[in-house]
């Protein structure tokens, strides 16, 4: 198995398989397409990296994976600098965001193909620029679509999380992935 992804939080959440794997860097350019929406971005570049990995690993049962914050229709992706990330928080503060998290499964040796969404419904409470200042410097979330890490004290800035996978938001569907690389073949317990 092979995922196909450079994140440290997918890798982080896939180890939670103990299932043996490797990881190998998609190369896919990221970039939106005109007037496409942040769900269709997350499908396509999460099946865009599975096929390119898969293209190099044919034997393999490949994961790739994309996250796309959506603020009423705007994808918001990684913010990769702090400027970038306090424009973010104040754009999101007092709004839902939906984190569309797409996973694909790909075996090219038996054509298996298969692409999931899970759509997580994140509000965030009204913050001061005090709090956005004092979260991004504490935490330094400039590597996440949407300037906010769940998992540590990015919690702190959300009012509720409304979801049906609880690792959705984290980067990597675990419930969905699990289903479809059991269909793919891979044995997990």
């Amino acid at each position: 198995m092979v995922l196909g992804s450079t994140s440290r939080y997918r890798r982080e959440l896939l180890s939670r398989l103990r299932i043996p794997f490797s990881v190998a860097a998609p190369d896919v350019d990221e970039t939106p397409q005109p007037g496409e929406s942040p769900r269709t971005l997350a499908l396509r570049l999460a099946l865009a990296k599975a096929r390119a990995v898969a293209a190099l690993h044919p034997d393999a049962v490949v994961i790739g994976s994309d996250q796309v914050a959506d603020l009423d229709g705007l994808p918001l992706g990684k913010p990769g600098e702090h400027a970038k990330a306090v424009a973010q928080l104040q754009r999101m503060r007092g709004q839902v965001v939906i984190f569309q998290t797409a996973v694909s499964v790909v075996c090219m040796a038996s054509g298996f193909e298969d692409t999931q969404l899970a759509a997580v419904k994140v509000k965030f409470r009204d913050l001061s620029d005090a709090e956005i200042e004092a979260y991004l410097r504490a935490e330094e979330p400039y590597d996440c679509a949407g300037s906010a890490k769940s998992e540590g004290l990015g919690i702190a800035l959300l009012e509720s999380i409304d979801n049906d996978d609880p690792t959705a938001l984290v980067g990597l569907p675990l419930i969905r992935t699990c289903h479809m690389i059991r269909a793919a073949g891979v044995h997990i317990l």
